[in-house]
């Protein structure tokens, strides 16, 4: 079976794009910056994209086009070339589980944003204060039907769309999201900064103040910038196989990351002006979405377009990277199987789908299921935080590592100049340097920090 091609290089510039921008940048960023204190995170945040973002997504990029095989096996084939064991076939395997496992997830909590979506087009969001927007939020997260069959259309939506193929599908998916999410940001941006608090808003998130800065603070800005950039999950490596054989990393790259930076400002805009105007709490975390920002739509004059709106966005944030997060598995199924597109979709997502009734349930009738309770350092878990533990702690920082040593150490002198087209002598030097020494000892501090609590 041929592995698909993106019909041209804007196809997989978008793509890449797409992959990134989600709701890391929309939902996870603003809350994750509220709480670091804002310009402290902003700025290390930024960092971390170009320092470790950059090389990681330039590692991945070349491992899948040089392979133009699975992730699963592209670093085994690659290997095998040299002589070496396709026991480094692992490089492949960790960052595709992650993906799925934060997939399960990720979909529940997209399932979620459609729910809210829902009752603002159809004005059953009511006005009623900090009080009413809390119980709408468990109502919604505790009910584990209403939950399971708003992931299950969710999911439905991903498949469709996938099913067609790299070209009609995934492709044309980006081109439409694109320009779609970009101009609902830039609408609900301008409503933002004529009716919130600009001043304390943008003060907040943009005003010189390193003194929020901690280690803490550090750490979880750097692990944003993995998570925003979809780095270690196989997406593109599976991306990187479709490319052209002439496309530019470099360009590629540096889309990814100022498109990151752009939507994470814009979303922050959007949000801290009217958290700022209605008295909120910036740092409400993960709530900020659903338990905040609801309470200002309900109040705010034509608060029922804007919060359709707002939630329209985060379901078109939630997409694309969805289907970017099951490729690596429908590739690998259509490879090891030789299954047709449709049933390896089908499969890749209704697998995915049912894994995450565990973390659907984790906020209904099994809360309190401690899977791995006899274990010290997992015993407070439940089904959800375990699996985000395991994927975000462990999984991922573990793939960037393997990638990182695997094309900076195994194979940085084998690697064809053809797969660094459009880097400089210079460029691929710094590369190799972040690859085999500044990317690991980030990773490794990361990894451990995660795994100390």
């Amino acid at each position: 079976m041929s592995t698909p091609r993106w019909s041209t290089n804007l196809g997989f510039l978008l793509g890449a794009v797409g992959a990134a921008v989600g709701l890391g940048s929309i939902w996870r960023f603003p809350y994750l910056a509220g709480a670091g204190g804002g310009f402290a995170f902003i700025v290390v945040f930024v960092i971390a994209c170009l320092v470790f973002g950059a090389p990681m997504l330039v590692a991945e990029a070349v491992i899948g086009r040089w392979a133009r095989t699975s992730p699963q096996t592209a670093a085994g084939t690659l290997a095998s070339r040299f002589g070496f064991s396709r026991a480094w076939n692992v490089v492949g395997w960790t960052g595709p589980i992650a993906g799925f496992l934060v997939t399960s997830y990720y979909t529940m909590i997209a399932g979620w944003v459609l729910a809210y979506a829902w009752l603002f087009l159809t004005g059953q969001y009511a006005k009623g204060g900090a009080v009413e927007a809390a119980v709408r939020f468990h109502a919604i997260t505790g009910n584990s039907c209403g939950a399971s069959l708003w992931q299950l259309a969710f999911f439905g939506l991903v498949a469709w769309v996938s099913a067609r193929g790299v070209n009609r599908g995934v492709e044309f998916a980006n081109r439409v999201r694109a320009p779609a999410l970009l101009t609902i940001l830039v609408v609900l941006a301008a409503y933002s900064l004529t009716h919130g608090d600009v001043a304390k808003g943008l003060a907040f998130a943009f005003s010189p103040d390193m003194s929020r800065l901690t280690p803490h603070v550090l750490l979880d800005a750097a692990g944003q910038a993995f998570y925003a950039l979809g780095i270690c999950v196989g997406v593109m490596m599976v991306y990187g196989g479709y490319m052209p054989a002439r496309e530019r990393l470099s360009r590629t790259v540096l889309a990814v990351i100022v498109s990151i930076l752009v939507v994470s400002a814009l979303a922050t805009i959007v949000i801290f002006p009217l958290v700022f105007h209605y008295g909120l709490d910036p740092a409400g975390g993960p709530e900020l979405v659903f338990q905040v920002l609801p309470v200002a739509f309900a109040e705010m004059p034509g608060g029922r377009v804007i919060g359709a709106l707002f939630f329209t966005l985060l379901v078109l944030a939630a997409f694309t990277p969805t289907m970017a997060l099951m490729e690596p598995w429908v590739s690998w199924l259509m490879e090891r199987f030789h299954w047709q597109r449709v049933t390896a979709v089908g499969i890749a997502c209704g697998s995915c789908w049912l894994l995450g009734q565990g973390s659907v349930l984790s906020f209904g009738s099994a809360a309190d299921w401690r899977p791995l309770s006899a274990v010290p350092r997992f015993a407070g878990m439940n089904f959800f935080g375990l699996v985000d533990f395991v994927s975000s702690n462990l999984l991922m920082p573990l793939s960037t590592l393997l990638v990182s040593l695997f094309l900076g150490w195994r194979l940085s002198g084998k690697v064809p100049e053809s797969e660094y087209f459009g880097f400089s002598v210079l460029q691929r030097k710094l590369l190799v340097f972040a690859l085999r020494y500044l990317c690991p000892v980030g990773i490794i501090v990361i990894l451990v920090y995660g795994l100390s609590g």
